[in-house]
């Protein structure tokens, strides 16, 4: 029969929001029943029970979202920064990563063709005025202009 695991112990912080949760609980809680009494004997005491409800039930979101934020940060603390990986944080030296090898292709695959880049080709003088496109349909001769 192997041994029960023991639970590890609650950072501090979490611990404390914890308390302050369950206080806010019981405290709202109160508020319920004293206001529930309240409303059976037609007292006054109704609207200050309510509005201790009300102030209780935030109070008891606030702090529940506390302990899911404490115990995110003390995770955090316990991984390391900028770390998803449980031992990132832990003093043993990493080692360092091996370069990576390029790519090979497979026995199947067609060879990959490297780029090379071509020389630039002389461009041949067009006709028209220089940076103007020539005219489509029309001899290699520039436009003559209409005479009066």
């Amino acid at each position: 029969m192997s041994a029960p695991r023991r639970r590890r112990r609650l950072p501090d912080e979490v611990r404390s929001a914890a308390v302050r949760a369950v206080l806010c609980l019981s405290f709202t809680l109160v508020g319920v029943v004293v206001a529930t009494l309240a409303s059976y004997a037609g007292s006054w005491l109704l609207t200050p029970a309510l509005l201790a409800m009300g102030l209780g039930v935030f109070g008891t979101m606030w702090c529940l979202l506390e302990i899911l934020i404490s115990r995110q940060v003390a995770a955090q603390r316990m991984r390391g920064p900028n770390s998803a990986h449980p031992m990132a944080g832990s003093r043993v030296a990493p080692e360092p990563l091996a370069p990576r090898p390029f790519p090979r292709p497979g026995p199947g695959s067609a060879p990959q063709q490297s780029y090379r880049p071509q020389p630039p080709q002389a461009q041949q003088p067009q006709a028209g005025r220089p940076g103007q496109a020539p005219y489509r349909g029309q001899s290699q001769q520039p436009p003559q202009l209409p005479t009066t």
